[in-house]
């Protein structure tokens, strides 16, 4: 089965991390640190899918759908998969990307691409596009379940083909038929550029990725991993993280860490990006199960490689050696890094521990101090603190409490300055999405199909928890006084309304 990563600061002439980015939600989490927090207020405490009690619109989508939704200039991106085509001309298995109007949901357009092979640990069938968009103007950024990042126009073909790019009707057509007509509601593709092709990469399960931007290049894991029979890395050369210029959608550098020697399943984690005593870092955690800070771009450097700034092992005890001879133990084994690293108050918070599906139970939230240097693995950690049984949740940080869910159907609540536990809370159900800070509230889905809200304080008090038509693994999200909820197989816009 697949792991699903979910998988803001003001932009102005420099980095404000601890600014909270209300309005639109382009970005998974804040615009930089990740954190998922927003400023929304008067969001509803509960809904009522039935009656349709604080329900604004609802959208049917695919019948599998991972990512979480982005918001930004009037659009709505969400990925899900072909079970319920827009097009009848496009049958069978594909990704989808919907673009969707804001206001009331309506179809815009969408970016169909056919399955990568019939190897299912490539492109896990029916899985769809798995990777969470980002938008910044009129521009959308997405890697693409061939592995391909692409950049699209926001407005689709409805204001002609932009180029440079144009062949997309041979682009979502299968390798066995001709070029597709396109149309109004198909998207519009700017560059394209293939990480398969070009860098090596083998993608494992399905491509998946959030990238971040900052300054002219956008930054994002490759979804590098192992072959299909589990017995090694395919591609251990190809990166794990990559830095691709927006503009000419050309490499613009790649990390020299040899990250993917060392990957126990896949490249699962986005990166987060942060300031710290005047240095820009990327913070990136391997599917190896360290983490890394390396310096942000100003430029292309004529290396086209990331300067490491520092490297800290979350897991230094676990097997470094012949690696893949403990997949399936649950007991012992590497630990791998499926969340996002958050940066917050000059410290990094990531989640840790053995793989969902082929590793040891066993993981932590950590604590990293962000502002060392070197290999920071015996001096870096601030505190860790025992999660339940794995975990794929980004943790949210907020006036002095971080907030993680785990695949062990926990919620956490711990103190952020020194990882003290306040309160837990069975979720009945296991969690893959991430926890949302918005409006005094905790939001949280399962994957049991039950959205739970809970009070965002030390005191734990549950507000409510709304049984949803299907199970959600994405993560929540508030923008422009609305909050999002994604199911398997629907779109919630939530709006508190007049009883």
């Amino acid at each position: 089965m697949f792991c699903y990563l979910l998988i803001c600061a003001l932009f102005c002439s420099h980095i404000v991390i601890s600014t909270v980015f209300a309005a639109d939600q382009p970005q998974w989490g804040q615009r930089y640190s990740r954190n998922m927090v927003s400023g929304e207020t008067g969001l509803p405490e509960t809904f009522n899918p039935a009656s349709g009690k604080n329900i604004k619109w609802v959208v049917p989508l695919g019948t599998q759908t991972y990512p979480t939704p982005v918001i930004g200039n009037g659009k709505i991106l969400i990925g899900t998969n072909n079970e319920k085509p827009r097009d009848p001309r496009h049958k069978g298995d594909r990704g989808v990307l919907l673009c969707l109007d804001e206001k009331d949901g309506s179809f815009c357009w969408q970016l169909v691409v056919p399955k990568l092979g019939k190897d299912r640990f490539i492109d896990w069938p029916q899985v769809g596009m798995c990777s969470v968009a980002t938008i910044e103007g009129d521009r959308a950024y997405i890697l693409s379940n061939k592995g391909e990042v692409i950049c699209l126009d926001l407005n689709g073909m409805a204001n002609g083909n932009d180029g440079p790019y144009l062949d997309e009707g041979r682009h979502m057509a299968p390798n066995d038929v001709g070029p597709m007509k396109v149309g109004k509601t198909d998207a519009d593709i700017i560059w394209l550029f293939d990480l398969i092709g070009e860098m090596g990469v083998h993608v494992h399960d399905g491509a998946h990725s959030s990238i971040l931007i900052h300054g002219n290049f956008l930054y994002l894991n490759t979804s590098n991993g192992l072959n299909s029979t589990h017995t090694g890395v395919f591609s251990p050369e190809a990166p794990s993280l990559v830095a691709i210029d927006k503009t000419t959608g050309q490499l613009a550098a790649r990390e020299n860490e040899q990250i993917s020697r060392g990957i126990f399943h896949c490249t699962w984690s986005s990166p987060a990006l942060g300031e710290v005593n005047g240095q820009t870092l990327v913070f990136f955690g391997g599917g190896n199960g360290v983490c890394y800070a390396f310096e942000a771009l100003e430029a292309v450097p004529s290396s086209k490689k990331l300067k490491t700034f520092w490297r800290f092992d979350c897991d230094p005890t676990a097997p470094k050696e012949n690696i893949h001879k403990y997949i399936r133990n649950r007991q012992e084994s590497p630990s791998n890094i499926k969340s996002m690293p958050v940066f917050h108050n000059n410290r990094v918070y990531v989640t840790v521990g053995g793989d969902i599906w082929w590793g040891k139970h066993k993981a932590w939230l950590k604590c990293i101090d962000a502002t060392k240097s070197g290999d920071i693995t015996n001096s870096g950690e601030i505190w860790s603190y025992d999660l339940h049984r794995h975990c794929c949740s980004t943790p949210s940080i907020h006036n002095g409490l971080v907030f993680v869910a785990d695949c062990g159907q926990r919620i956490h609540c711990v103190d952020a300055e020194t990882g003290k536990p306040y309160w837990t809370h069975e979720a009945k159900g296991e969690i893959w999405g991430s926890t949302l800070v918005a409006d005094g509230k905790l939001y949280v889905g399962t994957r049991r199909g039950v959205l739970w809200v809970l009070a965002a304080s030390k005191d734990k008090r549950v507000i409510s928890s709304i049984k949803l038509d299907s199970p959600t693994t994405s993560t929540p999200v508030a923008a422009n006084g609305v909050l999002y909820v994604t199911t398997m197989k629907k779109l919630y816009a939530l709006e508190k309304s007049t009883e």
